[in-house]
């Protein structure tokens, strides 16, 4: 039986050599494979924990963005209001001044020009915001993750302290424009509308400043008061705005803040339009022409400012001023 065996390997050796090389080769290669798919498997599992809490991070972030700007309303109608002070001539036509017609033109033309004002303010406070927290949030998201390699975090309190008061700029010296507009006349609403439309040529085009100086300092007007030398954290701050300048400066930021602008004055003309409603069974040819003055006193900005912080555009500005300081890559630079 044995030499039978024998003589029977005798005549197959080159064949059982193969075959037993073949199966061979199959085991291990099946092991490597297998190696390989838990390889993979544990690669895309910590990758998918890792998006889940950057995703968590994120959204995170911009209920914090949006907390942020709703708690800087305030402030800002401060700001509108010192700015655009009409105290003064309200207390002064209540002396009844002989002059008090032109105190009243001047009255409408304040109001007015705080309602476009707080147009542009409240545009401005929330795109900046964005760029800002995002900026930050990206940085502190690195932070987090790199902190068992990282001795010291990228953005220390005092600096993210430091760097968001740069939004002081925008309530106070920066200021949203200014405008001039005779207010001597009712307008119609389409005569408004018209209006409005030079209004923003004039800001947005023709006035040769562009509309991120409103938002940060000039560069050299922030370095001015460090007289005494930079700090570390002087240091850091300033890199952050400029960063942010750079941001500011994109083609992204312009039109995005130039769909928040549509956005809010389309919003703001949809309330003007109700005070050119014909009250019923009233027929009168200039009924529809109304006093200004009435119309801006009136208007509220909270409707238009919850659709900028809804805004996809918005969103996903936010999203990708994020990704880009949340990534390691960045730090290389």
């Amino acid at each position: 039986m044995f030499s039978s065996v024998w003589n029977f390997i005798k005549r197959h050796k080159k064949k059982i050599i193969f075959t037993g090389a073949l199966v061979g080769g199959v085991y291990f290669l099946g092991k490597y494979a297998q190696k390989k798919i838990r390889e993979i498997q544990e690669k895309e599992a910590t990758e998918y924990i890792a998006q889940a809490r950057r995703q968590f991070h994120f959204e995170s972030n911009q209920r914090t963005c949006n907390m942020t700007v709703l708690s800087m309303l305030p402030p800002l109608r401060e700001a509108i209001i010192t700015q655009l002070n009409s105290e003064s001539l309200t207390t002064l036509l209540k002396t009844k001044p002989a002059n008090k017609l032109e105190i009243w033109e001047d009255l409408k033309i304040i109001s007015f020009t705080r309602t476009i004002v707080a147009v542009y303010s409240t545009c401005m406070l929330v795109v900046l915001l964005r760029v800002q927290l995002n900026i930050i949030g990206g940085y502190l998201y690195l932070d987090n993750s790199l902190a068992k390699s990282v001795t010291a975090p990228l953005t220390p309190p005092d600096v993210q302290q430091q760097y968001l008061s740069s939004i002081q700029h925008l309530l106070g010296d920066g200021s949203a424009p200014h405008t001039q507009l005779s207010l001597k006349q009712s307008l119609s609403l389409l005569e408004l509308e018209q209006q409005l439309s030079w209004i923003r040529a004039e800001v947005e085009v023709d006035s040769g400043r562009p509309l991120s100086s409103y938002m940060l300092a000039d560069a050299d007007n922030a370095l001015a008061d460090q007289a005494c030398g930079l700090t570390e954290n002087d240091v850091v701050t300033i890199r952050l705005l400029n960063e942010t300048r750079d941001m500011l400066d994109s083609p992204d930021f312009s039109k995005v803040l130039s769909t928040c602008l549509n956005r809010g004055f389309s919003r703001l003309l949809d309330n003007l339009a109700e005070f050119f409603r014909l009250p019923v069974g009233d027929s009168a040819p200039n009924a529809h022409f109304v006093s200004v003055l009435k119309c801006a006193l009136q208007i509220n900005l909270l409707p238009c400012l919850q659709d900028l912080l809804l805004n996809d555009q918005v969103k996903e500005f936010a999203a990708n001023v994020y990704e880009t300081f949340s990534t390691p890559q960045e730090l290389q630079k």
